[in-house]
């Protein structure tokens, strides 16, 4: 076998004849010096000397068996990119009703459903400045970005457009507007 990759957290209940013909073991988690014993235990191998740590998120142990090597500890680097998460999802799908954002107003009259970005950019460019200032205001798009898209760097953003003191209906759409598009329809 080339070119593959096996991915388990019991190596013990990987076939011996398949773990033979791994060359090369990388182990994350809390105890990855158990990992690698248990392995060694499938194989009937001994031990190789084990480094003494506790791994955190991003580190990890790579073990060669072949060439044998004593195993390394190492620490991935993380993207230089930030994934867009769930773009077409929260762009253009259809959120659950319980995660879509309701223009309502200030009297509640309204009951606006925008089930994903498109259609919030939508509905709050068609309604009117006290609908929109009324949600900006009270923080309702900040927290709606926060706790049903998970955005925390967009509603971050956002939050800071709706606690500017002297900013317009319009300047407030326009600004959410391009963090938004910034965000979720700029080129990855």
């Amino acid at each position: 076998l080339r070119g593959l990759l096996f991915i388990t957290v019991h190596p013990e209940h990987v076939s011996k004849a398949i773990l033979s013909t791994v060359h090369t073991i990388i182990v994350i988690g809390k105890s990855p010096a158990e990992t690698i014993r248990r392995t060694c235990e499938s194989l009937g191998e001994p031990v190789p000397l084990l480094p003494d740590v506790e791994l955190k998120a991003g580190e990890g142990l790579l073990w060669r068996r072949r060439p044998k090597e004593d195993p390394v500890w190492f620490r991935s680097e993380p993207p230089r990119t930030e994934m867009r998460r769930h773009y077409r999802k929260y762009a253009e799908g259809e959120l659950e009703p319980e995660k879509s954002f309701y223009f309502r107003g200030p009297d509640g009259k309204l009951n606006l459903k925008a089930q994903n970005l498109n259609l919030f950019l939508q509905i709050g460019e068609g309604i009117d400045d006290e609908t929109w200032i009324y949600h900006l205001k009270r923080g309702d798009y900040s927290r709606w970005l926060r706790i049903s898209l998970q955005d925390e760097t967009l509603a971050s953003e956002v939050e800071e457009i709706e606690n500017q003191e002297k900013i317009t209906p319009r300047e407030s759409r326009e600004r959410i507007r391009l963090k938004i598009e910034e965000r979720y329809t700029a080129p990855a």
